[in-house]
């Protein structure tokens, strides 16, 4: 294993090749170590060792699932930063990412900016733990649900259906969620 001073690591797991090749080369870009991976087993073998700070996994793979991966490498090092990618988002497999221990979960297709922004706002604690007796603002379900609906349908670019069927939704269900107000924080 070779050690490099100075650089963040970062492995890269996803079994379409030229996206793969695209992140890693934009990650390279801006001075990461950079580590690539098709499948699942692979992942676990190259995280073990290169040390990866960031670890950015597909949902879907062929043998060993994404899901497996974020499970299997967060049981390993719980303060691993992981963050799921998928193009078949939706809210269900998004909390299931975040209890198997994935840190953040981005809709494809996701450049390299998006991703370190991601990365910067969960590597840097942005509310200051509670004091005594004062409670720590946490967003309801309700706010984070719309909060993923209109990530979404800006990732696809105000189209209803699309965005629809990338939630699981039926278009009209989603228009009614959508004619709504904001839930509050």
């Amino acid at each position: 294993m070779t050690e490099t001073v100075g650089k963040s690591v970062v492995l890269v797991v996803d079994d379409d090749d030229a996206f793969r090749s695209r992140l890693c080369r934009a990650f390279r870009d801006r001075g990461w170590e950079t580590h690539g991976s098709a499948d699942g087993s692979a992942a676990l073998r190259l995280a073990e060792e290169c040390g990866p700070e960031l670890v950015i996994v597909d949902l879907r793979l062929p043998g060993m699932g994404g899901l497996d991966i974020v499970k299997e490498l967060s049981d390993r090092d719980p303060s691993l930063c992981i963050i799921m990618l998928t193009g078949y988002g939706s809210i269900a497999t998004a909390l299931t990412a975040t209890k198997l221990g994935a840190a953040h979960y981005l809709s494809k297709p996701a450049d390299a900016d998006q991703i370190l922004e991601a990365y910067r706002r969960i590597s840097s604690p942005v509310v200051a733990a509670p004091a005594a007796g004062d409670t720590a603002t946490v967003p309801s379900l309700a706010r984070v649900e719309w909060e993923h609906i209109q990530r979404v349908l800006a990732d696809c670019d105000g189209n209803i259906s699309q965005a629809a069927k990338l939630l699981g939704l039926h278009r009209r269900s989603l228009q009614r969620k959508l004619s709504k107000y904001p839930p509050r924080v």
